[in-house]
């Protein structure tokens, strides 16, 4: 397994810059704004995203005062849909703290994304980083759908593999997609460098979110952080079903739609883990995953070797072969 601190080091100094970027970022002179802020900045995520930002600034060119820019807005993104999320979710904890929701209530959390979405843009604007603008509004744009296409397939129970690729490629995909591409146009204006940074971003988000998605059938609750089957107990259905599905009868299918629509206890989620189990969905889900981690790979073959491209190939196997 990559350690993320070797992973890191060629972007240390930057990515020690950016912290006190993002913390100067997250100030207002409102003191309720400031608290909460306080309080995000407390709860200390991997950040990967402003890595990736700085690692392709880093390999396409060399990391600019736009490449701090544009890893502060992603950050500051990637956070308001953390805190909007919760409120969604009605979740209690993030990261192991309290979400802010649960500490400071809905409508403090809703205002507060609003606040740090904001924050993010106008630090764009006051740049004049308006290229960044358009990738990112897109992606928000992409994150919304996505989420709102798998809520309305969650509730048909009608998910097939390419309706679940286009949720996750918006859910997901998107916002790595988006940290590459800034991080690249940062730096340089050489079209095969963004393009390639695009789809690093790209096939990293899907084998991310894939991998993610067999964490729910293969992991253990104390390594995942969330407990196991939690996606059956939502009627989420992932990859894995999905292609355990195709490969049964129509008659097989329909009974474990029928198990996964109207029961969510232990007995009724073993059952479907176990479906899954015995039809290799977990085995086809990760063919896929690596499929995708192969893409992301080649996706670096433009760039001449470098420490920098080494850490963007230890990051893949980081964020896609975890067991947490």
């Amino acid at each position: 397994m990559s350690s993320l601190s070797r992973i890191t080091s060629p972007v240390k100094y930057e990515l020690e810059e950016f912290n006190r970027l993002f913390k100067s970022a997250m100030r207002s002179n409102v003191g309720l704004v400031d608290l909460v802020a306080r309080y995000i900045i407390r709860q200390k995520g991997k950040k990967v995203r402003p890595l990736l930002v700085l690692l392709s600034a880093k390999i396409s060119g060399g990391v600019t005062e736009r490449s701090y820019r544009g890893a502060t807005l992603v950050e500051l993104l990637h956070t308001a849909t953390l805190i909007h999320d919760d409120v969604v979710d009605n979740a209690d904890k993030r990261r192991g703290m309290w979400s802010i929701n649960a500490l400071f209530k809905n409508k403090i959390a809703v205002l507060m994304g609003d606040y740090l979405l904001s924050r993010g843009l106008m630090i764009s604007v006051d740049g004049k980083d308006y290229d960044f603008l358009g990738v990112t509004t897109d992606a928000v744009k992409r994150m919304s759908e996505g989420e709102l296409l798998q809520i309305q397939k969650t509730r048909k129970l009608d998910i097939d593999e390419v309706t679940y690729f286009k949720v996750i490629s918006d859910k997901t995909a998107s916002l790595l997609e988006t940290c590459c591409t800034i991080g690249a146009m940062s730096t340089t204006e050489n079209k095969d460098y963004i393009e390639a940074m695009r789809n690093y971003g790209h096939s990293l988000g899907m084998a991310f979110q894939i991998r993610d998605d067999i964490l729910d059938y293969e992991g253990s609750a104390s390594l995942i952080g969330k407990p196991v089957g939690g996606d059956i107990k939502e009627k989420k259905i992932t990859l894995p079903l999905i292609y355990s599905l195709n490969n049964v009868s129509s008659s097989e299918a329909a009974r474990i739609r029928k198990v996964l629509k109207n029961g969510n206890d232990k007995t009724k989620v073993k059952e479907v883990m176990q479906f899954v189990k015995e039809n290799k969905g977990v085995d086809y889900a990760l063919t896929i995953a690596e499929k995708y981690s192969n893409q992301a790979v080649n996706s670096l073959n433009i760039f001449p070797d470098s420490d920098t491209k080494s850490s963007m190939k230890e990051l893949i196997d980081f964020v896609t072969k975890r067991k947490n």
